[in-house]
């Protein structure tokens, strides 16, 4: 299985057995705290692909105890949350969201890092599924057949904060996923103004067509990166959250061939929680 499949190909595999769909879907509401993470349980519930499970970011696949949103839950914890989704040996896994795919790719990113390599991603999501007229449906899914997940950790894919100091004069290519506004300074949502000092700047929803939200062509996608990836040093990709930073480490590795590259999982969430750590625009 290829790590990015077509509305097409998941349709003609959707009774597959072993197969897995997962939607990641989750809403940003903005408040006075900035944005706020809300499960998309119910939506899901109200209409889905067939066959497909919820997989929640909001909770069950993050770490409760952090006073970041979406921080990497332990491995138990994970693998537990897959063996309650029916992943595990011998299984594969589709995974899809409503939201620019970044989404999809968290899980996707985080499977990976968890050492299960049987994954892929809906190119387009749910909006690819639904506009190619495929078939929803509000029915439970069946619960599907107990399987073991064995976590075995790939630490090199998630950078901490430690890495993330010492990205700034190892050489490191540093890409935040991003607006421009955000990148530049003209948007301070996250409270201050700028980018990690060197960064690049690819913004994750230019990455895939706002119409279909599949991904752009390869020839697209690897000039949007091309300034930044000239250099052969490792590469660490970071947004908000450690939510978008993902679309673009997926297209880096998955898409163009790259096997350096990273996610810092706590992004400018935990960066800004000491305002003397640096910023430039």
């Amino acid at each position: 299985m290829r790590p990015l499949v077509s509305a097409e190909w998941l349709a003609q595999n959707i009774e597959d057995p072993q197969l897995r769909v997962l939607e990641c879907s989750v809403n940003l509401r903005s408040g006075s705290a900035g944005y706020v993470p809300v499960s998309m349980r119910q939506n899901w519930e109200d209409g889905h692909i067939p066959n497909s499970a919820y997989a929640d970011l909001t909770f069950d696949l993050s770490d409760p105890s952090s006073e970041l949103r979406f921080t990497m839950p332990t491995a138990e914890r994970f693998a537990s949350a897959m063996e309650e989704l029916g992943v595990g040996a011998g299984t594969r896994v589709v995974l899809y969201d409503r939201r620019f795919t970044m989404w999809a790719t968290r899980v996707w990113w985080m499977l990976k890092a968890f050492g299960f390599d049987h994954c892929a991603v809906l190119d387009g999501g749910w909006t690819s599924w639904v506009a190619q007229g495929f078939a929803t449906t509000s029915d439970p899914t069946p619960v599907r057949a107990s399987a073991r997940f064995d976590a075995e950790p790939r630490p090199e894919l998630i950078a901490d904060l430690e890495r993330m100091k010492a990205a700034l004069n190892d050489g490191t290519c540093i890409i935040n996923a991003l607006s421009a506004s955000n990148h530049d300074g003209t948007d301070s949502s996250y409270g201050r103004r700028g980018h990690l000092p060197g960064a690049g700047n690819v913004y994750a929803i230019d990455l895939v067509d706002p119409q279909s939200h599949r991904y752009l062509p390869i020839d697209q996608l690897a000039a949007l990166f091309s300034d930044m990836t000239r250099t052969s040093g490792p590469i660490v990709t970071y947004c908000g959250g450690g939510i978008a930073a993902t679309s673009d480490a997926f297209v880096l590795t998955a898409l163009l061939g790259r096997n350096d590259v990273s996610v810092y999982d706590g992004s400018l969430s935990e960066w800004l929680l000491d305002p003397n750590r640096p910023l430039e625009f």
